[in-house]
């Protein structure tokens, strides 16, 4: 049994850092056959430190899916910890690639949830038509959530305005009235590139304890589904090693135990890595342009399978922008409440 205090020796790690070694360790050694998802991230690069460090039986599998548009810098990345740790990171080849998803189901647009209501919407043969809620259901009797995400009919505790409706995206009901989406828009590019794959490999195989990189505080949907850093299940139990762990235990970790990220985080000063280009990040331009500058050849390819989603994204943005100065004088739309009621989000 490995001791956990040994393994920090005189490091100054943090609570938190302390907690999730001890956990992880005692994980790692009652389950008898660990999955570790390596995405070639910062966050996945510190949960696959902990857990090799933590791994004396060699227990643990570690597995890469190439999503079809993985950054060469991240494949290198992924040849480097293969050495660095002396272990085998097996690269699955997604289900339906990243370029096939969008051809097939639709482009992702500004949000996962936005782009799933969208696609709701879009099934039924929507019109992008401002009434009120009883009208459009009746019109589109099975279509009732996007409906209600369209006429901001979501509410909180005590009646107030929910997150989850179009208005949360500031004039982007507007927008959607005067310029109706020309192409598909969906959230599914995920689902097979990703989510299913791994899926599947969990199914097969046997694996008892799935292990990935996410984090309460990385501020994205993916985190906000958990409430804590383990998930029991069916054929497999789910743990999150470094779920509690703050921007600054992941530097202090870096730091103690010499955690080495992608030239995409030392060479090119990303924060975080994803699918390139991806449109649901907002600031998408700016990795576009680190993408040109760093591998061409994967712009050329981005470019062509998000084109659609980038062009609307920016009308959007440029819509907004052209109506800031008259925010002030607009009404609210007929079964809408007012977008000047909420803060703005950027997007």
């Amino acid at each position: 049994m490995i001791d956990v205090f040994k393994t920090i020796g005189d490091r100054p790690v943090t609570q938190a850092i302390a907690h999730a070694m001890i956990i992880t360790a005692a994980k790692i050694r009652n389950y008898k056959a660990p999955l570790l998802s390596i995405s070639g991230g910062s966050d996945s690069d510190i949960m696959l430190d902990m857990c090799w460090r933590l791994d004396p039986d060699k227990k643990v599998t570690y597995k890469f899916v190439n999503t079809g548009i993985e950054y060469e810098a991240t494949k290198r990345h992924i040849k480097f910890l293969e050495q660095k740790y002396q272990i085998e990171i097996e690269e699955m080849r997604a289900t339906v690639p990243v370029p096939l998803g969008c051809k097939k189901y639709g482009e992702p647009f500004l949000t996962k949830h936005v782009s799933e209501m969208i696609s709701r919407l879009q099934r039924h043969n929507f019109q992008w038509e401002d009434e009120p809620f009883e009208v459009l259901y009746e019109r589109y009797p099975k279509c009732k959530s996007a409906l209600r995400w369209w006429c901001n009919q979501h509410t909180n505790p005590g009646g107030k305005a929910s997150s989850m409706n179009i208005s949360k995206h500031l004039l982007l009901k507007e927008f959607m009235i005067e310029h109706p989406p020309d192409f598909h828009i969906s959230p599914m590019c995920c689902e097979g590139a990703k989510k299913r794959p791994f899926r599947a490999i969990e199914q097969e195989q046997g694996y008892d304890l799935v292990c990935v990189g996410i984090r309460k505080f990385e501020n994205g949907i993916r985190s906000q589904q958990y409430k804590n850093c383990f998930t029991p299940g069916d054929s497999h139990d789910n743990y999150r090693p470094i779920f509690w762990f703050t921007e600054s235990d992941k530097q202090i970790y870096e730091k103690c135990f010499n955690v080495i990220h992608s030239d995409c985080y030392h060479v090119w000063g990303m924060t975080r890595t994803g699918c390139a280009g991806c449109p649901f990040g907002s600031g998408f331009e700016d990795e576009l342009e680190l993408i040109i500058n760093n591998e061409p050849k994967l712009y050329n390819a981005v470019t062509k399978i998000f084109h659609n989603s980038y062009e609307y994204t920016r009308r959007y943005r440029e819509y907004k922008n052209s109506h800031k100065t008259s925010r002030n004088t607009a009404k609210p739309m007929t079964g809408q409440i007012s977008i000047f009621d909420f803060q703005e989000v950027k997007n």
